[in-house]
């Protein structure tokens, strides 16, 4: 990581800060001044500011129930984020594991572990995402059969995985799919003639939302949470 993103992780120094104090000299890499913010060093190399060894905290692992209006981003200037709603010193050390549409609400997964967020991510690895779909109209029998064998979005040649589908009641199902294309719900509910209203992300893999965390609320995953990602490399 760079050097000055490994200083902010492991103090309690703001990146600004970090700036500050590797071009003043103060900090070393392997015994060797560094004045580069963005040298990039081993998450095990002997690192030290004012001649003090730093070490680089576990990793972080967090589930966030994410509001409307919100996006998915680190920093934006113009518009509140997911990662605003975290206390600056855990919104320094995460990034976003899988994003949601500013207006899809739900699970939201935020880690620090580069590696792990890839499972939940690259369209290679068999990691199942589950939306609570509300609809314009009742999605009908061969609109279920259509998205469950797989549909042709509007622009692309290839057509959809198959998707699983849960009818929960005439316009609000639970849709499954294994891909994360652009808008993709949105997209395939379109593609059978329907529309999309309303957008909450139930589950991740195994890891599913906590019904204890009202929107914008997070807790950390518990160990086997995070076991069910990372046993998916």
């Amino acid at each position: 990581m760079r050097l000055d993103q490994y200083l902010s992780t492991s103090t309690a120094l703001s990146r600004k800060e970090a700036k500050k104090a590797i071009s003043q000299g103060r900090v070393s890499v392997e015994g060797v001044s560094a004045r580069s913010a963005n040298l990039q060093v081993a998450t095990d190399a002997n690192v030290e500011l004012d001649g003090s060894a730093l070490r680089l905290p576990g990793e972080v692992y967090l589930m966030m129930n994410k509001p409307d209006g919100v996006i998915s981003a680190t920093s934006d200037s113009s518009q509140p984020t997911a990662v605003d709603l975290l206390p600056s010193s855990l919104a320094s050390k995460v990034h976003i594991a899988g994003r949601l549409d500013k207006d899809t609400t739900g699970l939201l997964l935020l880690t620090s572990d580069g590696r792990w967020s890839h499972q939940v991510t690259s369209p290679r690895r068999d990691c199942p995402k589950t939306y609570q779909v509300q609809l314009a109209e009742p999605l009908g029998s061969k609109a279920k059969v259509q998205l469950e064998t797989g549909v042709v979005l509007k622009d692309e040649d290839k057509p959809t995985l198959p998707a699983s589908v849960v009818e929960c009641s005439e316009t609000v199902i639970e849709l499954t799919i294994k891909e994360g294309r652009y808008h993709q719900v949105k997209r395939m509910l379109a593609a059978v003639g329907n529309h999309v209203t309303g957008l909450h992300r139930l589950r991740i893999g195994t890891i599913t939302l906590d019904p204890a965390l009202a929107p914008g609320q997070y807790r950390e995953l518990t160990e086997n949470e995070i076991r069910s990602i990372a046993e998916r490399a």
